[in-house]
């Protein structure tokens, strides 16, 4: 069974985020073995300088590396990455599948965004629109698109 690892910044807190987040992991574990990994943000100060969130980042990118399951193609979530429709993310994460990787890894930065470093290592950037989301809402919406991907693929009627 193909591997799925989805690397957040933070964690949840509210009920209705986390129960939401639950009901997609269960179903999620239906088609791969899914894993979600919440990596705390690095912690700033008030009012932080582009230095102080920059080094931030990279303190952040450290412990993002260390998680990245060995192999993995990376997909990291960006407002300057591709955007693509339900129908394309599913097409995309087959193609994955069918290129000879046993594991995907997406991941969503913290409040301050990604690494660029993160980024330049990325196999695919991509973005879930122009708009701003929070990042726990962002969570249920990756949750729910690669739910949404793996009905498309598996032909059920959940996505119509």
């Amino acid at each position: 069974m193909f591997d799925v690892t989805l690397i957040t910044m933070g964690k949840l807190k509210e009920k209705f985020y986390l129960s939401a987040a639950e009901e997609y992991c269960k179903r999620l574990k239906g088609f791969c073995n899914f894993h979600l990994i919440e990596l705390p943000e690095y912690r700033l100060p008030e009012n932080p300088s582009s230095a102080e969130i920059s080094a931030g980042l990279e303190k952040e990118a450290e412990a993002i590396f260390s998680k990245i399951p060995k192999g993995a193609w990376l997909c990291v979530f960006t407002p300057e990455g591709k955007e693509l429709s339900s129908e394309g993310f599913a097409a995309k994460l087959k193609e994955v599948k069918l290129s000879g990787k046993s594991s995907a890894c997406f991941l969503i930065g913290s409040s301050f965004g990604i690494s660029p470093t993160v980024k330049q290592k990325a196999d695919f950037l991509l973005s879930m629109g122009p708009m701003t989301f929070p990042h726990h809402l962002a969570r249920i919406m990756v949750l729910e698109q690669l739910y949404r991907a793996e009905a498309i693929q598996a032909g059920s009627k959940y996505h119509k």
